[in-house]
């Protein structure tokens, strides 16, 4: 497949396991500069992570990223597709999960104050992280606590990311799981409906 634009890449968090790949957008630059949009906290991060993306006199072949820092509950238009920024603990770090009209984005969560609720009502497929069945962890919910969260929002079909080896094979998790509720996986393609 050859390469085209990128319009922009959506960062939930700095953390290198979500933004490692960011040096790898250099085939895209070709396009001109891409848009990145985080919130503050990350925003800084990556410019610590990747000054030589940002320094004045960028050496050639440097990943041309555009920072764009956003914040919670303020809709920002990509294109055609208006994204609604809302917020998440992954454990006492802000981070930020993303409203696509009937399409909800979350990873990396362990807790969700009420008031983000509202944002998230009327979503039909929410992708949202689930690290593993039993030993709590810190900063992540595990499955059961994946499924309670599907079942406060209420979608059509939940899909679990975001899993350590620990959780088990696929289609074992898979039988585990009620129904509308399914462990996702790598190069997976989701339809929504406008």
């Amino acid at each position: 497949m050859p390469f085209r634009k990128i319009d922009a890449v959506l960062v939930t968090h700095a953390h290198y396991d979500h933004v490692g790949g960011m040096d790898d957008l250099r085939p895209y630059c070709q396009f001109g500069e891409i848009n990145v949009y985080a919130n503050e906290k990350a925003c800084s991060m990556l410019r610590e992570m990747m000054p030589y993306c940002f320094a004045e006199n960028r050496y050639p072949g440097v990943p041309a990223i555009q920072l764009n820092r956003i914040v919670k509950h303020q809709s920002l238009h990509i294109g055609d597709i208006d994204i609604m920024p809302i917020e998440v603990m992954h454990g006492k770090l802000p981070i930020l999960g993303f409203r696509f009209g009937p399409f909800s984005y979350i990873t990396d969560m362990k807790t969700i104050d009420d008031s983000e609720l509202p944002y998230l009502e009327g979503t039909e497929v929410l992708v949202v992280n689930a690290l593993r069945f039993g030993e709590p962890h810190y900063s992540h919910q595990l499955v059961d606590d994946a499924i309670a969260f599907a079942r406060r929002i209420g979608p059509q079909r939940t899909l679990l990311i975001h899993s350590d080896h620990h959780i088990g094979r696929h289609d074992e998790v898979n039988r585990r799981l009620p129904q509308g509720i399914e462990l996702a996986y790598d190069g997976q393609q989701i339809t929504i409906s406008d």
